[in-house]
């Protein structure tokens, strides 16, 4: 039953998306993905399964984070108007992965 609210969840935000993306505020389709919809999942199933301690890392390694979301959006700016969409987006996404393996790197180093 958990499972199915969060599949739920998230098809009720690409709903969302696809509604904002047809509406003259379409650019706030861009900031309806980052409501924390999944945040609040992953900090609850952490917050209750495991310490404090391990919460607040979660916190702390989901604000580094932003980094490959920023990552991604930079390079499908730059890219958006250069090739098309489908290549623009497979490469941001390629640009995402990369940046998150550094993420994880130099996460576990630490």
């Amino acid at each position: 039953m958990s499972l199915l609210l969060k599949a739920l969840a998230g098809a009720a935000v690409v709903v969302v998306i696809a509604l904002v993306s047809r509406t003259r505020s379409y650019y706030l389709a861009g900031l309806v993905p980052l409501f924390p919809t999944f945040g609040l999942v992953a900090h609850y199933i952490v917050g209750t399964e495991r310490s404090v301690s391990d919460l607040r890392a979660t916190i702390l390694f989901g604000l580094w984070g932003v980094i490959p979301y920023c990552a991604y959006l930079g390079a499908l700016y730059f890219l958006a108007g250069r090739m098309k969409l489908g290549w623009a987006l497979a490469s941001a996404l390629v640009a995402w992965g990369a940046a998150a393996a550094l993420l994880l790197f130099a996460w576990r180093r630490s």
